[in-house]
Parts: structure tokens; C-alpha cells; sequence
């Protein structure tokens, strides 16, 4: 056969000034998202809960939800989790929109309502009996385990149990089939400390495994503490940040400054979330204020600074 034709296997073929190109590093991949909102919208009549609201939560994170009362920290799981229908926008839960969560994926997920008012005619072990045959995962080992360690009787109906019984049965019965996404809300408003302390403990347990996410609201914050969760703070409908509690500690602080003599007039300094003056000591709730600004600040006005670092719970009253 006659032709212009070559073979591009064979280096004959090949131009000698044609330089081979350097290989391509490959990008690193974007982490898999647990969670996934876009314009997120929910009203009730005229009221705007969620507005617009986006959000992605990676796969493998713990991240504690915090809002004040009303702010739409419960509806906005139950559109998480399609129990409440969306006005506007997108959810997607473990790669797949909200509205086709079904078989598989559904099985990945673990939920914990503020309170468990289901069956009160089914015994323990018949409920969990009857939920274990739709879980693949389900660790019955560890379901023991609980329902010991909680004093749950399995032989009790539901509705005999105590709120706080049923709240514990919730939790076990969302741990049982091992899920990739936890998602809890107010898991520990019903609970004694003793089970709270108990309860945090199975969820750092749980936490510390590959892949795990978990995202549970509360009103406890030194629970989030305790887990070390990431804070996310929902406000005015949307999520208005998403930090590490170091983060957040470092950014929001309280100085003392004490300038004898007394104060004349309050200073002006950017990032003044409060100010308090008692007698010659002047009180700062700072926001993202370099040292070094308050540091000149105190030179300036010839008063001795200190630096204090809040507790969660003085965070959020300062941002919520």
C-alpha cells in the first residue's frame, strides 16, 4: 500500500525536533460532599425561614448546628432529609438530589428527631426487630450493648417508655445500621447528663471512623465542645459561617482594657461586636481584631490590655 500515512508507533515516524510534552499532573480530586444545598428556599405562608440558602458539608466531617430559637435549625433538616418539601433550589444527600434518596443511599443515613413518638403499641425488640431487616449494616452487637448500658427494656412498649428512654432508642436505633450520615436534631434535649456524657461518647466513637459525617443540632454547646465539632451558624436563613472552634475562638475574644483615671470617651475601633465600661475598665467583644491594632489602641490611650479567650456559648450569644 502506497500513502503518506505513518505509524505513530513507530519513533521513524516521529519529527526529532517535536519535543515530548510534559505529563499532565492530575488535579486533586474535589472532596465527596455528604451534604450539598443551592438557593435553598422554605416559607411557611409569608414567613421566609431558609433564604437562598447554599451550603456543602464534606464527607467526614462533625459539624454542630447552631442558631437561636426559630431561626430554622429543624426545618432546615427536614428539607435535608425530604421530610419537608422545598419552595426553591436544590438539595443533594450523598451525591443524589433529596427527591430520589431511595434503596442504598437511604440506607446510609441515620436520623434523630427531637422527640420519638413512633409505636407506642410495638415492643422494643419487635421495633428493632422489624427495622433491622431493612438494614444491610445493622450492628447488632453494639445495639445490645446500648439498650444494656441505657437500661432500655426490651420487652417494655414503646409508649411506656420515658421521654428520655425514647429518646435513647432513637439514637440506637440511628447508630444501629452503621450510617455514613448521622444527622440529629436536638438528640440530648431529653437526656440527664449522665446520658448525654454516654451519648457523646458513642458519637466520638462513631465520628472517628473513615468517612463518617455528622451534623446534629443542639442548644448544649458544650457538647460541641466536647466533640470538637465544627460550628456552623445559621442566621437570618442562611449559614452565615462554618469554622473550627479554634478558629473561632481565636477570631472572637474579649479585651480588658484599664486606663487609670477613667475614660473620657470610648474609642473607635473596627470589629467591636460590644463594649462595656465599668468604672476605669473598659470591656471589648472583638471580632477578627489583630493584636497589633489593639495592642496601638492601648499605647494610645496609656491603658494595661488583656486578652481573653470566650467560651462557645459567649461566641454565640456575641454572633447569634
Amino acid at each position: 500500500m502506497t500513502g503518506s500515512m505513518t505509524n505513530p508507533l513507530d519513533p521513524a515516524t516521529v519529527p526529532l525536533e517535536v519535543a515530548a510534552e510534559p505529563p499532565v499532573e492530575a488535579a486533586d480530586p474535589a472532596p465527596e460532599l455528604a451534604l450539598r444545598m443551592r438557593g435553598l428556599e422554605k416559607r411557611f405562608g409569608t414567613m421566609e425561614v431558609l433564604r437562598g440558602l447554599d451550603w456543602d458539608v464534606p464527607a467526614g466531617r462533625v459539624l454542630g448546628l447552631l442558631g437561636r430559637n426559630g431561626a430554622g435549625k429543624s426545618t432546615l433538616i427536614r428539607c435535608l432529609l425530604g421530610i419537608s418539601p422545598i419552595d426553591a433550589g436544590r438539595v443533594d444527600v450523598l451525591g443524589a438530589p433529596v427527591a430520589e434518596l431511595g434503596g442504598e443511599r437511604l440506607h446510609r443515613i441515620g436520623y434523630v428527631p427531637q422527640s420519638f413518638d413512633l409505636f407506642p403499641w410495638m415492643k422494643v425488640k419487635s421495633y428493632l426487630a422489624f427495622t433491622r431487616a431493612f438494614y444491610p449494616r445493622w450492628d447488632e452487637a453494639m445495639v445490645k450493648r446500648l439498650l444494656a448500658d441505657w437500661e432500655i427494656n426490651r420487652k417494655q412498649k414503646i409508649g411506656q417508655l420515658s421521654q428520655g428512654q425514647r429518646q435513647k432508642l432513637a439514637i440506637v436505633r440511628a447508630l444501629a445500621p452503621d450510617p455514613d450520615l448521622l444527622i440529629l436534631d436536638e438528640p440530648v434535649a431529653s437526656l440527664d447528663p449522665l446520658a448525654r456524657r454516654d451519648f457523646m461518647a458513642e458519637l466520638l466513637a462513631q465520628a472517628r471512623r473513615p468517612g463518617k459525617t455528622i451534623l446534629f443540632s443542639t442548644h448544649i454547646t458544650s457538647d460541641l465542645e466536647r466533640a470538637e465539632a465544627e460550628i456552623a451558624l445559621l442566621k437570618d436563613g442562611r449559614i452565615q459561617f462554618v469554622s473550627s472552634l479554634e478558629v473561632l475562638r481565636a477570631r472572637v475574644r474579649r479585651a480588658r482594657l484599664v486606663r487609670p483615671g477613667g475614660w473620657t470617651a470610648l474609642p473607635e475601633l473596627p470589629g467591636v461586636l460590644r463594649q462595656d465600661l465599668l468604672g476605669e475598665e473598659l470591656r471589648l467583644i472583638v471580632d477578627s481584631v489583630p493584636d497589633e491594632a489593639l495592642t496601638a489602641l492601648a499605647a494610645r490611650e496609656s491603658a494595661r490590655l488583656t486578652l481573653e479567650r470566650l467560651t462557645l456559648e459567649e461566641i454565640f450569644v456575641e454572633l447569634g
